[in-house]
């Protein structure tokens, strides 16, 4: 044992710091990791710099929380190097729990309180002037205003990517300073914030390229706003809420979203062939487009699709009362590329329209569930 603890003591001696962190990362193994830092006070020193991640366990125990929310600003001191704090699920999670990252969090570059109910705009203005070069922040269901958005916007000017969904207490004004400040915009999650109109994108970077904006109250002039950067991939307006006037979303293929690879308009029921059409013609890089329960869209809508919808990939058409065998045939004809038709409950299209579909384009794969995302996963985005 003698021996074993000269030789220890030799290694500390002459190994400075710097040497036993790159030792540490060569580590794989968690197991080893652990073990390394069991050796000693000052190994575990060394592996607790090395900490990049902290993530608290999910749990529907109240009390849980209770304790990681006296734990975190321990915790905190114990690694001050994190990149990605994740405290998802702390429902009863204070304001006061994250002051520590107001001196400590400038490393931080990931940062999710995902149903953290008591988060309000005090704890946000505590996480934006200690995290400074934020690029991702999930505030998914937090009791924040756009006070605490504003203050979001003037500290965290790196921010790339932001959740905001069921943010109810927010409005334009609050997503306006996020989109005029952080000019690295990438990724904006706004859905079931009822509050949003869309005015709030005006002068929105041209560098946001996915949009989340499912079951909100946009407006025509909103939704033209959110697609002005010119720059998205991505858009989901699934079920807009309160919608005035008819077949209004032909702007999103007016030229403001020619990169768009992606758009969900589930339910927007109002949908008809003006729109289609010019979304259609303005947005030919679509590969996958959702038009599930949209009941206006009749044969010329259909048609639209198939002439101009070379790169089409994916349809969703689902329940749409006013696809007849007609359309169904406009869509076999064209959409060169298709190879994935999510179709059931389309009551006007006989068995002899969708036998024949499958005869003359054997290359297209017919399923009946119905799906309500589509597109790439958004989740991914916020890792770090």
């Amino acid at each position: 044992m003698q021996r074993m603890d000269y030789h220890l003591n030799n290694v500390e001696s002459y190994l400075p710091d710097d040497c036993l962190l790159i030792i540490f990362r060569k580590l794989q193994n968690i197991t080893d990791r652990n073990a390394f830092g069991l050796t000693c006070r000052h190994w575990l020193h060394i592996q607790n710099l090395a900490r990049r991640s902290l993530i608290f366990q999910f749990s529907y125990k109240p009390n849980i929380y209770q304790g990681y929310a006296q734990y975190i600003p321990r915790l905190l001191v114990r690694f001050p190097y994190l990149n990605s704090i994740s405290l998802a699920g702390c429902t009863e999670l204070p304001d006061s729990a994250l002051a520590r990252l107001r001196d400590s969090g400038s490393n931080l570059r990931s940062l999710s309180l995902y149903c953290c109910f008591g988060i309000t705009d005090n704890g946000l203005t505590q996480v934006s002037t200690g995290c400074t070069h934020l690029v991702s922040i999930t505030l998914y269901r937090c009791n924040i205003t756009d006070v605490g958005l504003e203050s979001l916007a003037e500290y965290c000017r790196a921010l790339e990517n932001i959740d905001l969904s069921y943010c109810i207490l927010i409005s334009d004004r609050g997503i306006n300073a996020i989109a005029k400040s952080c000019l690295k915009l990438h990724t904006f999650m706004i859905s079931y914030c009822k509050g949003l109109t869309g005015m709030g994108f005006k002068g929105c970077s041209s560098t946001l390229t996915y949009l989340e904006a499912d079951s909100c109250m946009l407006t025509s002039e909103g939704l033209l706003e959110a697609v002005s950067g010119g720059g998205l991939e991505y858009l989901n307006v699934s079920n807009l809420r309160n919608w005035v006037g008819m077949d209004g979303l032909g702007g999103i293929g007016t030229g403001s979203a020619p990169r768009l690879r992606f758009l969900n308009l589930r339910m927007c029921r109002f949908v008809g062939d003006e729109s289609v059409a010019a979304i259609a013609k303005g947005c030919p890089l679509l590969e996958e487009w959702s038009v599930a329960v949209c009941h206006e869209i009749r044969i010329s809508g259909w048609s639209a699709i198939g002439s101009n919808c070379g790169n089409l990939k994916i349809l969703h058409v689902n329940r749409c009362r006013n696809l007849c065998d007609r359309g169904l045939q406009a869509l076999q004809d064209g959409c060169g590329r298709l190879e994935l038709l999510y179709m059931h409950g389309c009551r006007k299209v006989t068995y002899l329209g969708l036998e024949t579909f499958k005869i003359q384009r054997q290359d297209v794969h017919i399923r009946r569930e119905e799906r309500v995302s589509i597109g790439p996963y958004m989740d991914s985005l916020f890792s770090w």
